[in-house]
């Protein structure tokens, strides 16, 4: 079975300037219930959000928070049955030292399997995880920014276009994630016909529920601003892919911005195209998300 893997490898290159501004190392602290000091700054490390031992987040928490601190989610690839929370950290601590005044949450979920798909208990985790920040103990808002690389990025899509409906998601970062999975590239090309069991139960012959996991498919004008990166010559997601998503985002009116890197794979980029990658997200988070 082919596994879209997302590892630190890129992570760290990516974020590489933005590591720069990394701060010192700060405490950890345990976790005080039944609340947190909202003076004090927290580095919390696999935190339940529900029973499953997969369901766990790493926290970061803002000294001087309150009911308007927003907070980045950090969801990790992995081809939805792999990969782990770890494959983000050098992306926490970059947001971390960048945006010292924002929390973070890094989450685990449960990793898909064909007996157990990825789809609908990997979006329920993200809900759970979302449910666990919002509560008044950690005392931030609820006004989120999702991160997330291949699997992820389509995760993040597919929760923020489809499974948001107070609309608390105010943005998306999407590196090389999967949007429409109706696209012939994929459903013509044997070499993904193993995806389709790990995403959804009944694999490729389930066409609506091809349909329910195509972020793309979602998108309607309340959806949140999207900047997505994508490489021309990844062999895990099809180029088509960033042209589906973004001619939906623009057809409906949502702001987005898509990058293609000519010659670049499934998010191996170049020292320029890392460059670039960083001050265009920057940018972004600067104007939808400051």
């Amino acid at each position: 079975m082919m596994v879209f893997n997302f590892s630190k490898k890129f992570v760290a290159p990516l974020f590489g300037l933005l590591i720069l501004f990394s701060a010192a190392c700060k405490k950890k602290n345990p976790d005080p219930e039944p609340g947190y000091e909202v003076t004090q700054e927290y580095n919390l490390q696999d935190i339940s959000y529900g029973t499953d031992n997969q369901q766990k987040m790493d926290i970061y928490l803002p000294a001087n928070r309150n009911s308007n601190t927003k907070v980045f989610v950090l969801i990790h690839g992995g081809g939805w049955g792999g990969g782990d929370k770890a494959d983000f950290t050098y992306l926490l601590n970059s947001l971390k030292s960048y945006y010292p005044n924002h929390a973070i949450i890094n989450i685990n979920y449960r990793l898909a399997t064909q007996s157990s798909p990825a789809y609908p208990k990997q979006i329920d985790d993200i809900q759970a995880a979302l449910n666990e920040i919002s509560l008044e103990k950690y005392g931030v808002s609820s006004q989120y920014l999702l991160f997330g690389a291949s699997a992820g990025g389509h995760l993040s899509m597919l929760y923020a276009y489809g499974f948001d409906p107070n609309h608390h998601v105010k943005g998306v970062c999407n590196t090389v994630g999967p949007s429409d999975m109706t696209d012939p590239n994929y459903l013509n090309n044997p070499v993904y016909a193993s995806v389709y069991p790990t995403l959804i139960s009944g694999g490729a012959q389930n066409q609506a529920g091809i349909e329910a996991v195509s972020p793309a498919l979602h998108v309607t004008p309340a959806s949140p601003p999207t900047i997505s990166f994508y490489g021309d010559s990844d062999p895990l997601v099809p180029s088509t892919q960033m042209t589906r998503l973004h001619d939906a985002l623009n057809a409906n009116g949502v702001y987005n911005q898509a990058t293609m890197y000519q010659g670049a794979g499934h998010g191996n980029w170049n020292t320029q195209q890392s460059n670039d990658c960083v001050a265009k997200i920057v940018l972004f988070v600067n104007a939808y998300f400051p």
